[in-house]
């Protein structure tokens, strides 16, 4: 299977006249081997569906015990961490939330509403964050310490933008979403 683009995909009736090629202009051919389209095209569904369940059932592992992680959370709870709360949901508080970074180093969280900002505050130096550039807000608890979570705030378009903060209190999560990525409202 083949197709050819031209300032996009170019559709399969029309002629190159009509899309005002000229000489000297580049085309790309995009193409499959032969036998990627055998391979698809002779699929059988019962297969598909039994690879489908396997997926299903292998569960990713638990943030907590993955090994990026698992070292930044057996240093312990910091000295000056908030007391977290599980089952609890609370606004965020006016002082800064204090945790760890992926490297270990102690981080600060201040929530600047007037300026519709995060500052995330590091021994070097202090990040102010527009909440509108913060594409999106995952948490996970800590086992053996459900009170804590640990909160990945996605600062880019990928999953590897995200900036980790390690014992977070429980209580904070949901608020901490809903003040980052706006609260939904079903009507």
């Amino acid at each position: 299977m083949q197709k050819l683009m031209f300032k996009g995909l170019m559709k399969d009736d029309s002629t190159l006249r009509e899309l005002n090629m000229c000489n000297g202009a580049k085309l790309m051919l995009v193409g499959s081997k032969l036998n990627d389209v055998i391979a698809v095209s002779s699929a059988n569904p019962e297969k598909l569906r039994a690879a489908e369940k396997t997926q299903d059932t292998t569960k990713k592992e638990p943030v907590c015990k993955q090994k990026i992680h698992k070292k930044v959370l057996d240093k312990g709870l910091p000295d000056d961490a908030m007391p977290g709360l599980k089952n609890l949901k609370e606004r965020l508080p006016p002082a800064p939330v204090h945790g760890f970074n992926k490297t270990g180093g102690k981080v600060r969280l201040t929530f600047k509403m007037e300026a519709d900002q995060l500052w995330i505050g590091t021994k070097e130096r202090t990040d102010k964050i527009p909440m509108g550039s913060i594409k999106n807000v995952v948490s996970a608890p800590i086992e053996t310490h459900e009170e804590y979570h640990i909160v990945g705030i996605q600062l880019g378009p990928t999953e590897a933008s995200r900036y980790w903060i390690y014992w977070f209190p429980a209580q904070f999560v949901d608020s901490l979403k809903d003040t980052i990525l706006g609260k939904w409202q079903l009507f």
